[in-house]
């Protein structure tokens, strides 16, 4: 399990990379979108992977990689927004934005390690189209308790959601060759 965690750093470096010059360029705007706002941007990207995956022609030339990396973004900011509560205005500096990254993925990375235990990496069987498949019900299953007012009766809360879609679309950049 060495070589996961590796690649996992790997992919999450470039992941955490764009996070951080996108944060230079453009601040933290996106501290003012509400989860459903930041799920939507989620699904729009599977959907994208789905259509990609699915479609022999592509207009736009480019594969899923981008999407990928939108998602574990995505679901990383979701994440601090679950903590921080949604802001009327930018109100982290790169610094902090950063930090807070940081601790989303350190959580995220403990998860997938004890998942990846006792699964006994089953994902790495997985082809990356069902990781896209997994991606979408779990986007699917959030959206339904963000319209339940986030009560759950039996299931899980959309935290652990998207810790798992972060960890799919990481399994995806591995399975792609990203983590090389």
């Amino acid at each position: 399990m060495s070589n996961t965690s590796q690649e996992f750093d790997k992919v999450i470096s470039i992941c955490r990379n764009l996070y951080s010059n996108k944060m230079k360029d453009y601040g933290s705007a996106w501290r003012i979108l509400r989860l459903p706002s930041l799920t939507d941007q989620i699904f729009i990207k599977a959907q994208r992977i789905r259509s990609l995956q699915e479609n022999e022609i592509r207009k736009v030339n480019e594969d899923e990689t981008s999407e990928f990396i939108g998602i574990i973004n995505y679901s990383i900011m979701a994440l601090i927004q679950l903590d921080l509560g949604v802001a009327d205005q930018p109100d982290l500096d790169v610094e902090k934005a950063v930090a807070l990254y940081d601790e989303k993925v350190k959580v995220c990375k403990d998860l997938m390690e004890a998942k990846n235990h006792d699964y006994g990496e089953a994902w790495r069987d997985l082809r990356v189209s069902s990781l896209t498949d997994l991606i979408l019900q779990k986007v699917l299953r959030v959206k339904q308790i963000e319209d339940n007012k986030g009560k759950t009766l039996v299931s899980e809360g959309i935290d652990a959601n998207y810790q798992d879609m972060l960890n799919y679309a990481v399994f995806a950049l591995i399975h792609l060759g990203k983590a090389v």
